[in-house]
């Protein structure tokens, strides 16, 4: 059998990494130039910055083995358990030193990736695993599963200071707010101390984006009471959120679609969801 997976996040790099190691043929197309998705994290100002997903969360066990092997190999620590503003019990945040696209590039190696292809029909395969949202799938091949999802965009704006002058706080959830939703410390969730901010907007900020730096970057001053950034850098995700989905992914013939959409929102939901995939494609290599 040889499957071919479409999308290098981290759903469809746990997907090809599980049916690797088992013995199965999997690789990975990616349109975009690197792995990751939303593991997304780039130089800026000469540190690495998380521009995507904020940080890993995990109450299951097996992703949580998966986060304390990337412990052990240094790849990633665990952050922080509070951040302002949280509703319910203390969660911890797990963080990368590097990055969190440097566990995606984890998971990845030696796998066959091709980068840079933008795949707009089901390959011939034996098995074709769509790692993406909804309704990117779509354009691809037309699953009933994909049309049922749905999305929120984000956009992300990285803030450089001068100097830090803030009082110390890990982030914090920005409750009822028409343009935030949170604001992360990345001096502290990197651990260097480093005078950056990252916010994420809401939903409905960052369906009209027009320019949306300076507005985000008067938001965050007013929140924290802090002058303005000397740098503003904005990212946008129109496939940011999924509404909670169920059941861990969907197949339809020889074709599989996992992500995020299959569960709580994040990145273990993403893992799980892709893993899963790869174990229902091994039960048939064995019948």
């Amino acid at each position: 059998m040889a499957v071919v997976v479409v999308g290098a996040g981290i759903a469809g790099l746990a997907c090809a990494r599980e049916l690797v190691d088992a013995g199965v043929p999997a690789r990975v197309v990616e349109r975009d130039t690197r792995v990751g998705g939303r593991l997304a994290s780039e130089r800026i100002g000469g540190r690495w910055v998380d521009t995507g997903a904020a940080y890993l969360t995990a109450d299951d066990p097996s992703f949580l083995g998966r986060l304390q092997t990337w412990r052990i190999d240094g790849l990633a620590r665990p952050w922080t358990d509070t951040l302002r503003g949280q509703a319910g019990p203390p969660t911890m945040r797990w963080a990368a030193p590097g990055g969190l696209n440097s566990l995606a590039a984890d998971l990845a190696r030696s796998l066959e990736v091709t980068l840079g292809v933008d795949v707009t029909s089901l390959p011939a395969a034996d098995a074709v695993v769509l790692a993406m949202p909804g309704p990117q799938a779509r354009a691809i091949a037309d699953l009933p599963a994909a049309w049922e999802q749905s999305w929120s965009p984000v956009v992300t704006a990285v803030l450089t200071y001068a100097q830090r002058s803030w009082p110390d706080f890990a982030g914090s959830f920005v409750n009822d707010h028409p343009i935030l939703a949170t604001v992360i410390d990345d001096g502290d969730r990197r651990g260097d101390r480093a005078p950056v901010l990252v916010a994420h907007s809401t939903a409905s900020f960052a369906a009209d984006r027009t320019d949306p730096g300076p507005a985000m970057a008067k938001a965050v001053s007013e929140l924290l009471d802090v002058g303005d950034p000397v740098s503003v850098e904005t990212r946008y995700w129109p496939y940011a959120s999924p509404r909670p989905g169920h059941g861990g992914f969907a197949r339809h013939g020889d074709v599989y679609l996992c992500g995020d959409a299959f569960g709580r929102p994040r990145v273990q939901t993403a893992w799980l969801s892709g893993r899963a995939v790869a174990r229902a494609i091994l039960q048939r290599t064995v019948r």
